[in-house]
């Protein structure tokens, strides 16, 4: 199947072009689509992946960009060279953007924070060689996303050494925190890296480079003193960026408490109430007792050498988690709408089942997304790798986008 770009008719005179790398399913193009961005490469290493990108974003036989490229980073020559080819073919001198969501496995706990000695998040190098070697084509905009412990990574060298080897690259920086939590009901907080060729097209007329003099939800104090424990070759330029919307607290809408759903049996619910610490279980017993309808999600975790079911009641699901065994999955509980009382280890109609993966594309924005005939488990790892299309679009409207017309109306006026 030769995938087929889209969105292209709704690009403007001046086509906002991007290169898409570690692409995943597509949720970054997905977001950035909305807003006439076009997607000229896409780059993976996962054929299932591929297979779900193919499902949703090729459907349209009209278009004829053959754009999406199985292949490792680091393989640059090959890398570049499709870019380069893809470019040609669509007379596009040089892309404008190029985002990266490289893999964060060796950024996290799961992954023993390895940092950028680990072999799966040091393909971020791989990207930059990339960029290199594109030379006077590289993109004028880059924007980089991974897990917040970036940040702290091998005690904050990882985070210095990538905004060093953007800056090499002639790239001027700014950074910013953002949770999925004030577009959906999940908890996802993400770093976000921005590189810009172009400084002076990038901060608001009158605006000048300068550290923000307190923090925010945006800029941490983590972050800023992350970022002042680095001196790119370049700069910082942290622009003024308005607060993300209030957080969304409204789980209970996003998630299907119908008897279609595939709900436990009683034995495994009871299994689960057993696994509750003694604060859970009173939380659990008081919403079933007040006889309205409620919904919460949970995870399974080893405490203490004990199995425990933690449960969020805040009205926000856990951070999606690709599903790498039972205690990476989320499980949904639901209940209160019959007058529940206690009945021995559990709850007669609190129901439980694992989170589908409808409700994971829900969660990270992308409620229709179409994945054909995939199965659950590639569903649910391809959506619970991927990032937040409202976030991404967030990003687009108050940084991006806006840069690239300010570029873009510079150029016009020369």
């Amino acid at each position: 199947m030769v995938l087929r770009n889209v969105g292209k008719r709704a690009v403007n005179q001046h086509p906002k072009t991007m290169l898409e790398f570690f692409a995943g399913i597509g949720l970054v193009h997905e977001a950035l689509r909305q807003s006439g961005w076009q997607c000229i490469y896409a780059n993976d290493l996962d054929p299932y992946k591929r297979a779900l990108y193919e499902a949703n974003f090729g459907s349209d036989p009209s278009e004829s960009l053959d754009y999406w490229h199985l292949e490792d980073v680091w393989n640059t020559a090959s890398v570049v060279g499709r870019v380069l080819a893809n470019a040609d073919s669509d007379q596009v001198a040089a892309p404008l953007l190029a985002t990266a969501s490289f893999p964060c496995t060796d950024m996290s706990l799961a992954g023993n924070m390895k940092g950028f000695s680990g072999r799966e998040s040091s393909a971020f190098f791989g990207f930059a060689e990339v960029l290199e070697q594109l030379g006077e084509r590289k993109p004028p905009l880059v924007l980089l996303e991974n897990v917040v412990g970036l940040l702290t990574a091998r005690g904050g060298r990882d985070f210095v050494a990538a905004v060093d080897r953007l800056a090499e690259l002639g790239y001027w920086l700014d950074c910013w925190r953002l949770d999925a939590k004030h577009f959906v009901p999940q908890s996802r907080p993400r770093l976000f890296i921005a590189g810009f060729l172009h400084p002076e097209h990038y901060l608001p007329e009158g605006a000048r480079p300068a550290l923000p003099a307190a923090t925010s939800a945006l800029r941490p104090a983590r972050l800023l003193e992350a970022v002042q424990a680095c001196s790119p070759s370049t700069g910082w330029i942290l622009a003024p960026l308005p607060d993300p919307p209030a957080p969304k607290t409204c789980l209970s809408d996003w998630i299907d408490r119908d008897d279609r759903q595939d709900w436990w049996p009683a034995e495994q619910v009871a299994r689960h109430m057993e696994m509750l610490s003694d604060s859970h279980r009173q939380q659990v017993e008081q919403r079933q007792d007040s006889r309205e309808p409620w919904v919460a999600t949970a995870f399974r975790r080893i405490r203490e050498g004990q199995q425990r079911l933690e449960v969020r009641f805040d009205g926000i699901a856990g951070c999606l988690r690709t599903p790498k065994g039972g205690s990476a999955r989320q499980i949904v509980l639901a209940g209160g709408s019959q007058g529940q009382r206690m009945q021995g280890q559990h709850m007669q109609g609190l129901r439980m089942r694992w989170m589908s993966p409808r409700e994971y594309a829900r969660l990270q924005g992308a409620s229709d997304y179409n994945w054909g005939e995939a199965a659950d488990s590639r569903v649910l790892f391809g959506f619970g790798d991927a990032v937040c299309v409202p976030a991404i679009a967030w990003i687009d409207r108050h940084v991006l986008t806006p840069y690239i017309q300010r570029l873009a109306d510079s150029r016009l006026s020369v």
